[in-house]
């Protein structure tokens, strides 16, 4: 069902303990620019603190001295808990950006997020800089996280450029965002439907506010928020000139999802850690699951953090028959446990189950320029079962001149991993602001990205170089 600013309400479904959800990420490539000057778009928040959100049910004003969280943390005006672990630790925080910030919510039923204290989910800020450079950028949250959680990673680069910024919690959070939704693959319905009805209020709260509407407007997000930038232009593209896909999650009815690849992760790894004469063969049957060779090092963090939680609970989401009574099924359960996630089989699972991925489904018709970004080293959703399928995805259904994809060496899913491995993994987040200005170039007539490729791990390169610069030079121009 879609909506635009007053979504049906969603009873919840089954209660009961939860189990985990999926990883957040970041990417980094080129330094940040200054803010724009000020100027004709330059203006004071204090004479605009009665700028009302289309369709918000409550909302709250605040004039900042500033809007990045440099400011923000000590304020109050963020929650480090929902960013944390997203970035690398020495990751430059930008300032001197005063402007309004703008929390609220839409209305809805379910309460999982207490940020500001409201027990209420559909939850937004909003941003708007004293000096504007008359640009929007919106995002969708990674994982199962709050509004607040891309501030680290995108929110405070984009707003120390001049740019309005916009983000949703997308309607349900937690480890059982689940049990939001009448029928399975709901809840991640709601995510879609949620971004969308942001955009719209986003756009008409800048005009408001600046007395003109947005120039431009960008969609942006990693991992589950790299997923709805994908859904966003193949299905609204009108309200968007563009979008930055980081890693974004690929949910497809004849696969390959997440629920291909984790129930082999959980079947074979233990086999593979236990050594004995097993070792290699478990191995070789999670490199033929798409887990690439040489990222073997990340494989016990992965199954002790991510890939036994974030099966269950999407597994739930979509299919909560396949463990009848029991909810998200049970942690760690060892093959052959009487509805254990390690033995599913997304193939085999009954006609519904595919219909509730239907629901969610990408296509790859995008219709506006998109250009997409993800990390070689990727251990929670491998690129050759996520990215490298999306591509082909963009370029069978004819689309493929609105699409660049450059694959990162040495990319994982999240960078606080970074900070752990730091001489075999490179940062994400410099990558996605270099793709992010390769955008804004691709939308100045007369510009056009680099083409598609694998961008190559740099020879020497110390921390600070990684954490600072990611261009996109090839070392070939093959595309995946």
């Amino acid at each position: 069902m879609r909506f635009s600013f007053r979504p049906p309400t969603r009873p919840r479904r089954r209660g009961g303990p939860a189990g985990l959800a999926l990883a957040a990420l970041t990417c980094a490539l080129a330094p940040p620019a200054a803010a724009a000057p000020a100027g004709p778009d330059a203006i004071h928040c204090t004479h605009s603190t009665q700028v009302r959100v289309p369709g918000a049910e409550h909302q709250r004003t605040a004039c900042l001295e500033e809007l990045t969280t440099a400011g923000t943390v000590g304020s109050g005006h963020t929650d480090p808990a929902d960013w944390a672990g997203l970035t690398p630790q020495d990751l430059a925080v930008p300032s001197g950006v005063p402007g309004l910030q703008i929390d609220g919510y839409f209305p809805d039923t379910s309460t999982t997020n207490t940020n500001n204290g409201w027990n209420h989910d559909a939850q937004f800020v909003i941003r708007l800089p004293d000096r504007w450079n008359g640009g929007l950028v919106v995002a969708g949250t990674p994982g199962n996280r709050e509004q607040y959680a891309n501030d680290r990673a995108i929110a405070d680069w984009v707003l120390s450029r001049g740019y309005a910024y916009a983000a949703t919690d997308k309607g349900n959070t937690g480890l059982a965002f689940h049990r939001d939704g009448k029928e399975p693959g709901d809840a991640i319905a709601e995510w879609n439907d949620r971004l969308t009805q942001l955009s719209r209020a986003a756009r008409a709260t800048v005009a408001r506010h600046y007395h003109r509407p947005p120039s431009r407007t960008l969609v942006t997000g990693m991992s589950n928020g790299g997923y709805l930038v994908r859904w966003q232009l193949e299905n609204h593209p009108g309200l968007y000139d563009g979008g930055v896909d980081w890693e974004g999650t690929l949910w497809r009815s004849g696969g390959p999802t997440l629920l291909n690849f984790l129930p082999q992760a959980l079947r074979h790894y233990p086999v593979h850690a236990a050594g004995g004469e097993g070792a290699d063969a478990a191995r070789g049957a999670l490199h033929t699951a798409g887990f690439p060779a040489g990222s073997e090092f990340l494989w016990p963090y992965h199954h002790k953090v991510y890939w036994d939680l974030t099966q269950r609970i999407y597994r739930e989401e979509l299919d909560p028959g396949f463990d009848g009574p029991t909810e998200a099924g049970t942690p760690f359960c060892a093959p052959g446990t009487p509805a254990c996630d390690a033995d599913y089989d997304y193939a085999a699972r009954p006609r519904e189950v595919h219909k509730a991925m239907k629901k969610i489904a990408l296509t790859g018709r995008i219709g506006k320029p998109l250009i997409t970004l993800h990390g070689t080293l990727d251990v929670l959703l491998p690129i050759t079962q996520d990215s490298d399928v999306y591509a082909r995805m963009v370029r069978q259904a004819g689309r493929g001149s609105l699409h660049r994809y450059y694959r990162i060496e040495g990319g994982t899913h999240t960078d606080a991993l970074v900070d752990t491995h730091p001489e075999q993994l490179r940062p994400l987040t410099p990558c996605h602001r270099t793709a992010f200005t390769a955008l804004e170039s691709w939308l100045t007539p007369g510009h056009r990205p680099p083409a598609s490729h694998t961008v190559p791990m740099p020879e020497r390169a110390d921390a600070a170089t990684l954490l600072n610069t990611c261009p996109l030079k090839a070392r070939s121009d093959t595309a995946p």
